[in-house]
């Protein structure tokens, strides 16, 4: 894993800096595994705006990942390590035995020839292998976390997360997750052991304003420009201030504290994330 800073040749590679892709080994997608990806460019069914500041993009087709990881005992060969267009981790291409293809999130040293399973018995805690918690070392480093079991990978899954597993009681296992917040999963669910492949996309820098448009992200207008009837914040003379931040709602930022006291998941969380 590495990165490049280019020479300042023109202004917008000035301050650029772009991911090396060592891992990279084709460019290649399995077109089986292919499927249409259609912008909404932010608009709802009738054509109108829902989301501000979605638009415009590359174009990009979508990548079945496999989350589920549900052919147990199984053995699959990496067969590449690759690009994809829409996440920040990068993605592996496995060769199952039984000849069926499938893309699962890449680990950090995830090799191509390497031999990966997922199951519960006989798997050992090795980079790649999906396990459920109550087989995996306490203090392992793990990724792709379930939160219900069958569910598929929703928890530390962009690139450079992961997660740690910290102990083991009854039909739980704690986990400190990428927030900080420590939280008690059911031991049933699966999870991938490693850490998720290019930790450095937080090094990468634009270097211009195309770029970000490229991404399929129009400007974003600052809300103390705006006026009193579009946001809390807008209105006021000049360069006056807009009072406490909050959003266009008026629900305050910067610390305050949205979680419902009654939500049924409070009970498993043994630590908040901090502040």
């Amino acid at each position: 894993m590495s990165v490049r800073k280019l020479k300042p040749i023109t202004p917008g590679q000035r301050f650029r800096v772009v991911n090396g892709y060592d891992a990279i080994t084709t460019d290649k997608p399995e077109k089986s595994l292919l499927v249409p990806n259609k912008r909404s460019g932010g608009r709802n069914s009738q054509g109108k705006m829902t989301m501000r500041y979605i638009g415009g993009g590359h174009k990009r087709k979508y990548r079945i990942i496999d989350f589920k990881r549900d052919k147990a005992g199984i053995p699959a060969e990496v067969a590449s390590i690759q690009y994809d267009p829409n996440r920040t981790a990068f993605i592996a291409l496995l060769n199952y035995q039984d000849g069926e293809k499938r893309y699962i999130i890449a680990q950090n040293g995830l090799k191509v020839g390497q031999n990966v399973v997922s199951g519960k018995s006989g798997v050992a805690p090795e980079i790649g292998n999906a396990m459920p918690l109550s087989e995996i070392p306490l203090g392992t480093i793990i990724s792709c976390v379930e939160l219900r079991p069958g569910q598929g990978a929703v928890m530390a899954r962009s690139a450079g997360a992961f997660a740690q597993l910290m102990a083991r009681e009854g039909k739980f296992a704690t986990v400190k997750l990428p927030s900080g917040e420590t939280r008690l999963i059911l031991a049933e669910c699966l999870a991938t052991v490693g850490v998720v492949s290019n930790s450095d996309h937080q090094l990468l820098v634009g270097g211009k304003a195309g770029r970000t448009r490229w991404l399929g992200r129009r400007p974003r207008t600052r809300p103390v420009v705006m006026n009193p009837v579009d946001h809390p914040m807008g209105g006021g003379e000049g360069k006056s201030s807009g009072g406490h931040p909050r959003s266009r709602n008026g629900v305050p930022a910067k610390g305050y504290r949205t979680r419902s006291k009654t939500k049924a998941s409070n009970k498993y969380i043994v630590e908040r994330r901090k502040k």
